[in-house]
C-alpha cells in the first residue's frame, strides 16, 4: 500500500502517519528523516545535499527526488510506505508518478482538509518531542507524563515555528507552492479528501475505514 499524505502544515499528517505506520506495518517516511539519515551516514546523496545546505541553499528538487526514491527502494518498503512532506510541488509529484509507473502507481493521495483558522489554533497548542519528533497537542493529545515523550522519554516542547505569525507565513507558502499538487492528484484520480478538522481520533477512524475498506489489512482487535 503506497500512500502520500497531503495537507497544510498542522493538518495532522505526521501524527496520523505514525499511527498508520504502526497499525499497517509499513514505514512512515518524511523528507526530514531521509536528509538526516543520509547526512549521518555520509552517503553520496547526503554529501551532495550537504553542499547546498552548508551554503544556506535549498536542496534542488532533482536531488530531493533522488533521495526519496533511494529510500523507497529499501527492504522495509517492499509492502508499501507512507510519505509525509513529499511531494512538495508539482515537479516532485510528477517525478514520483513517473517512478511508480512500473509498480502499479500510487494507491492513495489522502488530502487532510482543514481551514487555516483552525490550523493556527491547533498549532499554537502543538508540542513535539525534541528527540524523536513525536507530535502532541494541548487540545487533547498530550503525553501521559507532562513534558515527557511517551515513545522515547525525551522532552516535549513547543517549536518556535508554531507561533501564530510564523504559522500564517508557512500557510501562505503552502497555498502557493504545495496546494497545487492536490489538484494534480485530483486530476489523475488519486486524491481522496478526509476531514482533518475533526478531533484526531475521529479523523484517524475515517482513515482506517478508507484503507481497511479497500485493502482489508487493518487488524481490528
Amino acid at each position: 500500500m503506497k500512500i502520500v499524505l497531503l495537507g497544510a502544515p498542522g493538518a495532522g499528517k505526521g501524527t496520523h502517519a505514525v499511527r498508520l505506520s504502526d497499525d499497517y506495518g509499513i514505514p512512515h517516511i518524511s523528507t526530514g528523516d531521509i536528509f538526516r539519515a543520509n547526512l549521518k551516514n555520509g552517503t553520496e546523496l547526503g554529501k551532495k545535499a550537504k553542499s547546498y545546505m552548508d551554503q544556506g541553499l535549498l536542496v534542488p528538487d532533482e536531488l530531493t527526488v533522488d533521495l526519496v526514491l533511494d529510500r523507497l527502494k529499501q527492504d522495509d518498503c517492499k509492502n508499501g510506505w507512507i510519505l509525509d512532506g513529499f511531494p512538495r510541488n508539482l515537479f516532485q509529484a510528477e517525478a514520483l508518478t513517473k517512478a511508480l509507473a512500473d509498480e502499479g502507481g500510487l494507491d492513495y493521495a489522502i488530502h487532510l482538509t482543514i481551514e487555516d483558522e483552525q490550523i493556527v489554533k491547533r498549532m499554537a497548542g502543538r508540542r513535539v518531542c525534541s528527540v524523536c519528533g513525536a507530535s502532541y497537542n494541548t487540545n487533547g493529545l498530550m503525553p501521559r507524563v507532562d513534558g515527557v515523550c511517551d515513545r522515547c522519554g525525551g522532552p516535549v516542547v513547543q517549536r518556535a515555528d508554531d507561533a501564530p505569525e510564523t504559522v500564517l507565513k508557512r500557510l501562505a507558502v503552502y497555498h502557493e507552492q504545495t496546494e497545487p499538487i492536490v489538484e494534480y492528484y485530483r486530476e489523475i484520480g488519486k486524491e481522496t479528501p478526509v476531514d482533518g478538522s475533526l478531533p484526531m481520533d475521529e479523523t484517524y477512524a475515517l482513515l482506517v475505514a478508507l484503507l481497511g475498506e479497500k485493502d482489508g489489512c487493518h487488524d481490528q482487535d
